[in-house]
């Protein structure tokens, strides 16, 4: 088939783009873009979006919305549901109340002496607040979003044009690329067993021809990293900087004092390199949750059970006692920010969104970025449709790229960019360097290139020196291993993390929110997405983080060495990827593989 324009995926970025340009296509007043496809015919536009409906995206979103409203002037938040003007912004450094979390002398001792001066200082729950939002960090006059709810809305306002085709529940495999050039994209195969041999009712994934290709598929979308693998990275760009986000969406008790608006901005726990956030929706119902970075060195680390904990902190259960799970979610974001900035553009194609490196990790911001990015293709694609000339490298560069450049997009992005080198010396020198970037606009940071995800990990025996002793953590592997459960339950309980008191409501085990947070489904007929190219190399393998650190336990340790995968739990979001410990000499690649896939988590809420 043959289109003009192909899209793969669609998120906030392609909402962005689509928005722009069926505005164009379908405006009565201007001379209509004819087809080069279907000579005779408007644009031919196509949207191919992995998941089975629009609004599976799984964010809680806070942001400026500045892209947006320059899109929408009239943006009123009550026509999104779940969406609120965020009226009051807090920052909160929670203290450990349990005693279990992995602090440093420094740490320690600056723990101590907020507790010491706790009388004249704003300290309630284990909490000390900060006197003020950094500007950086505030989203004054912004909104909170749900990304679910964000997204139906942005695909109404799409397919109101009758303009472009949005099609859901169609991976796309992979993009067709000929001499350097993109000429379109391969949707994946359809009957197909697991391992992705033709069926009964096998059925090849069509090629759609294009003359552009817009590349939309977040960050760790199968045609993002083929387009790295094959085009390269732009010196000195590299994709080491990762994190996943997991969040509740709970209905909050009826007698809550927090108003829709409310934003809490967490740093401290439960461990110290993770990030907390609470957002207060309409109708309380907020997003609670956490990022756990792939920076931190536990290779243990897992999102969920810290995630619990996180949620009962004295500061945050105020707000949630007697709470209710009504969605919950996982994904994958890509920190490295400008840093991991891919080939914007080129002969046949345009990268925009997170996987284009638009998301400010300074800000802690990233749907707007992408969003914007959307736009600005889109005003490109417009200008050189108009002036008959073909979607090239040179077009795209000089009518994308370049706006791309001269945007505020670009400007923040600078200022962000080596924002969170100092982490790696620790989490103090990770916020002085935040704090340097964020005050001095980017001119001074502390300067520590970020190490590859796989060399960032370090060993159970260094992370719990002195909490437990190595035979014991021997002990503990091999039970696992034994029951095919994940290490981590263990290890935190046996290093002071208290059970988790199950209530049936807000504190469920990771198996009940799969069935209460939302529905996994993983139709037949397509193959498995997750796989690893060397069973060897697994059986090699000392750490196992994709099984640690899996949002819903979809990968579990195997028989043979090598993790099984049940894709009826998985949610897709990403993490196994940048977490595989298994790097293969000379590149950035790993041992596991994640392919284009379908199904997922099925939550519009989030």
């Amino acid at each position: 088939m043959s289109v003009d324009i192909a899209c793969v995926g669609f998120g906030p970025a392609t909402a962005g783009f689509l928005t722009t340009l069926s505005r164009r296509l379908s405006a009565a007043d201007l001379p209509p873009l004819e087809s080069a496809a279907a000579p005779g015919l408007p644009l031919q536009v196509v949207c191919y979006e992995r998941a089975d409906d629009l609004g599976f995206g799984v964010s809680g979103v806070v942001t400026r919305a500045r892209g947006l409203r320059a899109a929408f002037p009239d943006l009123d938040g009550a026509q999104i549901p779940m969406a609120a003007r965020v009226k009051d912004e807090r920052v909160l450094y929670l203290l450990d109340p349990l005693g279990a979390s992995r602090r440093s002398a420094s740490l320690r001792a600056a723990d101590r002496t907020i507790r010491a001066l706790r009388g004249v200082l704003p300290f309630a729950d284990e909490a000390l607040e900060l006197p003020f939002t950094p500007e950086f960090l505030h989203k004054q006059d912004g909104f909170v979003f749900s990304m679910g709810q964000l997204m139906q809305w942005m695909s109404a306002q799409v397919l109101a044009s009758g303009a472009v085709q949005l099609w859901p529940g169609t991976p796309v495999a992979r993009a067709l690329v000929e001499d350097g050039k993109v000429r379109g994209v391969r949707l994946v195969d359809q009957g197909v067993d697991r391992q992705g041999l033709p069926d009964a009712a096998f059925m090849p994934g069509m090629d759609v021809r294009a003359a552009l290709t817009v590349v939309g598929d977040g960050p760790v979308g199968a045609v993002g990293r083929q387009l790295d693998a094959e085009l390269g990275m732009p010196p000195g760009n590299a994709r080491r900087e990762w994190a996943v986000g997991m969040k509740f969406v709970v209905d909050l008790p009826e007698d809550t004092r927090l108003e829709p608006g409310t934003v809490l901005h967490t740093l401290g726990f439960p461990e110290p390199e993770i990030f907390g956030f609470l957002y207060v929706h309409p109708d309380h119902v907020a997003s609670v949750g956490i990022f756990v970075p792939s920076g931190f060195a536990s290779p243990a680390r897992t999102t969920y059970r810290y995630l619990q904990h996180y949620v009962q902190h004295p500061a945050i259960w105020r707000h949630l006692e007697g709470a209710r799970l009504r969605s919950w979610g996982a994904k994958s974001l890509l920190e490295s920010g400008r840093r991991g900035e891919p080939f914007l553009a080129g002969d046949g194609f345009a990268r925009i969104g997170e996987g284009s490196g638009s998301t400010n990790v300074l800000t802690s911001s990233g749907v707007d970025e992408a969003f914007t990015t959307g736009v600005q293709l889109a005003e490109g694609v417009i200008a050189l449709l108009e002036a008959g000339r073909p979607l090239t490298k040179e077009g795209l560069e000089e009518a994308y790229v370049a706006r791309r450049r001269a945007s505020w997009i670009e400007a923040e992005a600078r200022i962000a960019e080596k924002a969170r080198d100092g982490f790696q010396r620790g989490f103090v020198p990770g916020l002085v360097g935040m704090a340097l970037a964020g005050l001095t606009r980017g001119r001074v940071s502390l300067g520590h290139e970020p190490p590859h995800p796989a060399d960032a990990v370090g060993t159970l025996e260094d992370f719990y020196a002195g909490r437990i002793p190595a035979e014991e953590l021997a002990r503990l592997r091999a039970e696992c291993e034994a029951r095919g459960v994940p290490l981590h339950d263990a290890l935190m309980d046996r290093a002071g993390w208290p059970a988790v008191p199950l209530d049936g409501k807000l504190l469920v085990s990771q198996q009940d929110a799969l069935l209460m947070g939302g529905k996994v489904q993983a139709p037949p007929g397509y193959a498995d997405h997750v796989g690893f190219r060397s069973a060897e190399r697994c059986r090699a393998c000392g750490k196992r983080v994709c099984v640690e650190i899996c949002s819903a336990e979809a990968l579990r340790p195997g028989a043979d060495g090598v993790p099984s995968f049940d894709r009826e739990k998985c949610v897709h979001c990403g993490a196994c990827l940048w977490s595989c410990t298994g790097r293969l000499e000379g590149t950035d690649e790993v041992n596991l593989e994640l392919r284009a896939g379908t199904g997922g988590l099925h939550s519009a809420e989030n």
